[in-house]
């Protein structure tokens, strides 16, 4: 029989670690984590793991290859102390736009990721909006590819906008779709194409139509914000009134910050899967929490109940 449930929060995720705990209702494990000044990391347990179901919660954050290492360390320092189970929990995943082949002489670094995270030993993986959904047949161990989606369509149906839904380019249709579906209002597509001949997209035009309506644009995350400061300015010349952005994941690489400070945005709703340093919270950014649906999950798979049943699957 598997054990108890042990929480444990890698330095990425703390606070959000934190939640999850206080809403399963079982504390944080203790472990040390340790980077010696040659940038070597030693993790260490406080206590036994043994036969126990242990969660690493460890997002993907800057410093991103420090956060990685430390997860598969983390893995490997469990499995050896004989935990019967391990689960990591990624609410963000990197190296999710790196899976396929796109052009000559480059890797596939999203499987790269998923092997390694089987080599460490991990028994599961759960995660949050991958950025493609191919990447879970990267992985031979099973794992639960979640959404925030719910999380974010019940916030903005609570704002009852007379709104059209937007997505920054025709990659993002499919789930445009769904959001358009969910909150009952009209779909707009942004399209881009490939300006001379390097690999680099411009918005050229909007099919549907904004004009006098508030605009939601949609997208799984926000990098440099490039592609939403384009989507923005775009609608807001096609006649769109107020301009509300929504992803889950915001990994705002820089310059995002200072392109969205400077866009007639009304609201940028998005999700803690990642943390939001300081000097990056802007005063128009709402952020939903996705520690209720981790924490669920992780009881659900714990408990081996149906995780498909929380969204009516």
């Amino acid at each position: 029989m598997i054990g108890d449930i042990q929480l444990f929060a890698g330095s990425a995720s703390n606070e959000l670690a934190q939640k999850i705990s206080d809403y399963v209702n079982i504390p944080l494990s203790g472990w040390d984590i340790v980077q010696f000044p040659n940038e070597n990391i030693f993790v260490r347990l406080h206590g036994s793991a043994r036969g126990q179901d242990a969660y690493i919660i460890q997002t993907h954050a800057s410093p991103l290859h420090t956060n990685i290492m430390e997860m598969l360390i983390a893995i490997d320092c469990l499995k050896r102390d004989s935990a019967e189970r391990v689960t990591v929990v990624v609410p963000y995943m990197s190296y999710s736009q790196s899976d396929k082949k796109d052009q000559p002489r480059v890797p596939i670094s999203a499987r790269l990721l998923a092997d390694l995270i089987e080599a460490s030993g991990a028994d599961r993986w759960m995660t949050i909006d991958l950025h493609s959904s191919q990447i879970q047949g990267f992985y031979k161990i099973p794992g639960d590819s979640l959404t925030a989606f719910h999380i974010l369509v019940d916030y903005i149906k609570q704002k009852a906008l007379d709104a059209v839904v937007v997505t920054p380019d025709l990659g993002f249709a499919k789930k445009g779709r769904d959001y358009a579906q969910a909150l009952h209002m009209p779909l707009a597509f942004v399209e881009k194409r490939r300006v001379g001949n390097e690999n680099k997209r411009e918005a050229l035009s909007l099919i549907g139509d904004v004009a006098g309506k508030d605009v939601i644009i949609v997208d799984d995350l926000v990098d440099t914000a490039g592609s939403m400061q384009e989507a923005v300015n775009l609608t807001k010349r096609c006649g769109a009134k107020d301009i509300y952005i929504s992803f889950t994941h915001p990994v705002l690489s820089d310059p995002a910050t200072e392109r969205l400070a400077q866009l007639p945005i009304k609201e940028i709703i998005t999700t803690d899967t990642l943390p939001i340093p300081t000097e990056k919270m802007l005063p128009n950014i709402t952020i939903l929490s996705v520690a209720r649906l981790l924490g669920e999950v992780i009881l659900r798979s714990h408990e081996g109940r149906s995780v498909g049943e929380l969204f009516n699957e």
